[in-house]
């Protein structure tokens, strides 16, 4: 039997994120398979949050909470290498793994074993795309020396893999790629699409995208892309932002939207809840994501699940995650993209091809797949 420190701080948020969803749903497969390995889930916050962290009632699932000021935690970390965050979790008894699903502060015993998951290195490839408190706190943590003192890293794609190697010089056999999967809330979902298109105030007709409103999104690009094509489409359509507003140096995508000549068409919709992603999804026409750059990609994922036909950029780990089922774009170009719309919603066979290449494609990612290669890899001495 194992004793396993898992750091769930990124979890703590009432909204969440990528790397919260990708957290979340991993911790979730791999609880429903080991009911046997100990699992202590450690978190820090001066305020109380345990009405947004996830609670697991089972009998091998430990919750260890500390109250620090967060800035204190995280300088004091950063400057004297403590608290160790497994003696945090216990002083009577030796861990025999620390996983941490993202990048964070983190002091470590030296005879722990780290397992590590890299999501991206966007932040050293487009630093521009982050705020100046951002860029700190990417430099006060320091990925390459966390990939260092990590014994195994996770890596969503086999692009993040080749990163790491290229530019952190990991050895390629400390690598383990291990793709994520689809939130179960898309299996045969239940949903009123009345309900949702009130609730969100949705139009008929609309391209989706969904994500966080920051630069690395590439929606004034998207935006400047749907001026192109308006007057080309047989119908109107409405462009549908969906993510949180809470995004970073996103006054310039706001200000670019309300210049547009087709304002009233350009709708921010803020962050959908879970439950609500299967049916916003199936009420959009298209769903187009020209990011500059990701590491997996989730929501292409999710809108392939729901049938709807997507519209994704041609780099990073995108073309690998979504293989021959999605129309790829230069995403530098908001000529392509407008090009890849009007295809998309003028060809009905075109259209079908996508829908029925992106069901296909979604079946190759689950979460009970990673969950069990996660659990191999602990169990391999």
């Amino acid at each position: 039997m194992l004793k396993i420190g898992v750091d769930i701080r990124n979890l703590m948020s009432p909204t969440r994120t990528g790397v919260g969803e990708y957290t979340y749903e991993l911790l979730n497969s791999v609880f429903k398979i080991d009911k046997e390995n100990q699992y202590y889930l450690f978190y820090n916050s001066h305020t109380d949050v345990t009405q947004h962290t996830p609670l697991w009632p089972q009998g091998n699932i430990h919750y260890i909470a500390t109250r620090w000021p967060n800035k204190l935690f995280n300088t004091s970390i950063k400057i004297l290498d403590w608290p160790k965050l497994d003696k945090l979790i216990s002083r009577n008894y030796k861990l025999d793994y620390f996983f941490s699903p993202n990048l964070n502060f983190t002091a470590l015993s030296k005879n722990i074993k780290k397992i590590l998951t890299i999501h991206d290195l966007s932040f050293k490839f487009f630093p521009q795309f982050f705020s100046a408190k951002q860029r700190l706190w990417h430099w006060a943590i320091n990925p390459k020396k966390q990939c260092g003192r990590a014994n195994n890293i996770l890596a969503l794609s086999e692009n993040t893999k080749r990163d790491l190697v290229n530019y952190y010089k990991i050895p390629a056999e400390k690598i383990k790629v291990s793709p994520g999967g689809i939130s179960a809330i898309f299996n045969n979902p239940v949903f009123d699409k009345e309900k949702i298109k009130q609730k969100y105030n949705l139009p008929n007709r609309f391209i989706l995208c969904l994500g966080a409103v920051e630069p690395r999104k590439n929606i004034i690009g998207l935006i400047e892309a749907f001026e192109k094509t308006y007057s080309l489409l047989p119908n109107s359509y409405s462009l549908v932002i969906a993510g949180s507003g809470r995004g970073w140096k996103n006054k310039a995508i706001y200000a670019r939207a309300l210049a547009s000549p087709l304002r009233d068409k350009i709708e921010f919709i803020g962050y959908v809840d879970a439950e609500d992603k299967p049916g916003l999804y199936s009420l959009a026409e298209l769903f187009v994501y020209p990011s500059f750059y990701e590491g997996f990609g989730f929501p292409v994922l999710e809108a392939m699940a729901m049938g709807v036909p997507v519209i994704t950029s041609n780099c990073s780990s995108l073309p690998e995650i979504t293989g021959q089922a999605a129309y790829l774009v230069n995403p530098n170009r908001p000529a392509e993209i407008a090009e890849g719309i009007i295809k998309m919603l003028t060809d009905e066979k075109l259209r079908e091809h996508f829908k029925k290449a992106g069901l296909e494609q979604v079946k190759k990612f689950s979460w009970d797949i990673t969950a069990k290669q996660w659990l191999e890899l602990i169990s391999t001495p």
